[in-house]
């Protein structure tokens, strides 16, 4: 009979290769995202596990997390590639994902109820708080909870669907966009603003600030990545 203590290390020492496997996804996101990784390369495991200093196991799972976001396509029997996706691709995401959220935010500014105040005030309590820690990475999760609140009390099963699927398609970008100049704190405002919005009632007020934060998202990774080599982003 397993004790109550062997079974919490064995669930601990289950959930460290889902944790690695975060990680790794993460900077391999960045590398695809900044170049390091041009569209069409082949992402070696044996290279990349040597590199990382992990076995291949967490290193398949963060290479299937990234394929389950569209940056990374999967072939049998030839491995792992960066996706060519061009940077117009990316652009016009962004404008289709603010469409999204500005319907989703004007449908919870007339939907939103009890329980959904407290969610969304907690996800924007989140917020502030990473981002009085200065640290990009860690409020992107707070901002990802954030806006998942906002689908979530539109109340519209297939509006949500696909607002979290094109977000999870945009997941590195956006992640990226908040590490330009002082982003954070110009998006905590900007969050700020949509809570008040939705709370008041106010749906045009609702739409037209959620459509402006991720618009000015696509206008800010331009920017950023305008400072880098674009010979192979399209």
């Amino acid at each position: 009979m397993r004790t109550k203590r062997n079974t919490s290390a064995e669930h601990a020492a289950a959930e460290a290769p889902v944790r690695r496997a975060d990680a790794l996804r993460f900077a391999l996101e960045a590398d695809i995202v900044t170049g390091v990784f041009k569209p069409g390369d082949r992402l070696d495991e044996q290279t990349l596990a040597d590199r990382f200093g992990v076995s291949r196991t967490p290193l398949r799972e963060a290479l299937s997390q990234l394929a389950a976001t569209g940056l990374v396509t999967l072939l049998p029997r030839r491995g792992a590639f960066v996706a060519s996706l061009g940077f117009r691709d990316i652009i016009e995401r962004f404008e289709a994902m603010a469409a999204l959220e500005a319907m989703a935010g004007g449908l919870a500014a007339r939907r939103i109820d009890g329980p959904g105040r407290r969610a969304l005030q907690a996800a924007l309590d989140d917020c502030r708080a990473e981002a009085s820690d200065g640290d990009s990475d860690t409020y992107y999760l707070a901002n990802e909870r954030f806006h998942h609140v906002i689908y979530a009390e539109a109340h519209n099963a297939f509006l949500g669907d696909e607002a979290r699927r094109l977000h999870m398609r945009l997941k590195p970008y956006r992640r990226l966009q908040l590490r330009a100049g002082a982003r954070v704190a110009t998006s905590l405002a900007e969050h700020e603003r949509i809570v008040e919005a939705i709370f008041t009632g106010d749906t045009p007020g609702a739409e037209r600030e959620l459509r402006a934060h991720i618009l000015v998202q696509g206008d800010r990774l331009s920017d950023f990545i305008a400072t880098l080599d674009r010979s192979d982003l399209g």
